[in-house]
């Protein structure tokens, strides 16, 4: 008798989810705001911040509905026993990642690996739920102070779903809802009852409305905003990425006027002096130097970064940059220079010793092109040549070797030096080196 029992409870239990669908309290949800709309038209009850602190959770909820039963690494089957069996399944590629899509009346989920990565919500149960929310809470501290704690509480809700939104638009690829979500989550935190909000949330709107530029440009325009609001709030990320997202707000507007290719311009700038060792923003400017006419040289960066290290001669970011324009320039022997401050300035920093390396090794390239394309007529003309490059070659192994020694793991430093090394294998003890570092080179790569 027992073991037909749970026989018969196992087929339940798979029963259930198989007619299952998801269910969304709608008609209950719209209801509830239905009546809160006449409360807050009610001049009473419209003058009590509990009512407008009711409005904030009625709409809260709205809100939170449709996917109040994900998170992130669900699996699958709680999935089914939560919401019910998807209307459909599907494939879907985001981000170059491939997915399993399961499709329902209020968003679609994205699987990988037999988890939930993310999910996209297709439609709301109240479109204007969130900035009702937001206006409920401000509203109900506005009307009595002594709510703060509650409103506080009500608008943390808000943001933190949200980012959540923002986090999985971004991971779903849809970048444009992604911004939006997490400049509402700012808006949010903006109410006085919320104290001070993250600047960083309208950093991460603004990079994601760069992205979806290049298939919207209209997305630059709001992406200018958010970053420029974000840097007078005082905010900049690590490296400084802020200043080179800007610039492409900027610049992809350059179609509409070419005053934006100035203030791209500036961007960079202002960026590239507070954060001299970036990248981004050094290409960012050789770009703009190089392809747009009237924008200006490409040596005033140089003049720009030698005036400041006038004044900070210790400043082993500026030199790193110094080194980065001369590579731009194709100036090697300056590019040589600077980063031989780097390293005498911090003599462990693997990036100042590997990119000596990288330097030395770009010359002694650029020479041997030069060898190449000549036409000798002796064999001494010819052997002074290969000796000089060989020379700029065996300038880079200490330089390579130091990097190994503060990176052991970086193949790529293996490589260089497996290959130079067996390029000047006849010069004398550079052939052990070649077996040595050719060796460990097959290791890394588990070979």
């Amino acid at each position: 008798m027992k073991k037909v029992f749970l026989t018969a409870l196992a087929a339940l239990l798979v029963a259930v989810p198989a007619v299952k669908a998801q269910k969304v309290n709608k008609t209950a949800i719209l209801s509830k705001i239905e009546k809160s709309d006449a409360d807050i038209a009610d001049a009473k009850k419209g003058a009590k911040a509990s009512t407008w602190l009711n409005r904030g959770k009625i709409m809260y909820e709205a809100a939170m509905e449709p996917t109040k039963s994900l998170f992130v690494n669900m699996d699958p089957t709680m999935l089914k026993l939560a919401v019910g069996e998807p209307a459909s399944t599907g494939k879907a590629t985001a981000n170059e990642i491939e997915y399993e899509t399961w499709v329902y009346p209020y968003f679609t989920a994205y699987i990988k690996d037999n988890k939930i990565v993310t999910w996209k919500q297709t439609k709301d149960v109240y479109s204007e739920a969130v900035p009702k929310a937001i206006e409920a809470y401000n509203k109900a501290y506005e009307l009595d102070p002594k709510t703060a704690e509650k409103a506080k509480e009500g608008l943390k809700q808000i943001s933190d779903f949200c980012s959540q939104l923002g986090n999985t638009g971004l991971d779903s690829g849809d970048y444009a809802a992604a911004a939006d979500a997490y400049a509402q989550a700012f808006e949010a935190q903006s109410g006085p009852a919320y104290g001070s909000p993250d600047p960083q949330l309208l950093y991460y709107a603004g990079y994601l409305r760069t992205s979806d530029g290049a298939n919207n440009p209209a997305s630059f325009v709001e992406g200018a905003e958010y970053l420029n609001k974000a840097i007078d709030l005082g905010y900049a990320d690590e490296e400084g990425n802020i200043y080179y997202y800007l610039f492409h707000c900027y610049y992809g507007q350059k179609a509409a006027d070419q005053a934006f290719v100035l203030k791209a311009k500036d961007a960079l700038l202002t960026g590239i002096e507070k954060f001299p060792k970036n990248q981004r923003i050094l290409d960012g400017l050789m770009q703009l130097y190089t392809s747009e006419q009237g924008v200006g040289d490409p040596a005033d960066l140089v003049t720009m970064i030698d005036n400041a290290l006038a004044e900070n001669p210790q400043n082993v970011d500026l030199w790193f940059g110094r080194g980065r324009v001369f590579y731009a320039l194709k100036n090697y022997d300056e590019s040589i220079a600077s980063f031989a401050k780097v390293v005498e300035l911090q003599p462990d920093m693997f990036e100042g010793n590997y990119y000596l390396g990288v330097f030395y090794t770009i010359k002694g390239d650029a020479l041997n092109k030069e060898m190449n394309e000549k036409q000798y007529s002796s064999q001494a003309a010819y052997d002074a040549d290969l000796k000089d490059v060989n020379a700029v070659y065996l300038a880079a192994v200490p330089w390579f070797e130091k990097a190994h020694e503060l990176k052991p793991e970086d193949v790529d430093t293996l490589e260089f030096l497996k290959q130079i090394c067996f390029r000047l294998r006849d010069e004398p003890g550079i052939m052990d080196k070649y077996n040595t570092y050719n060796a460990l080179f097959k290791q890394a790569k588990g070979e």
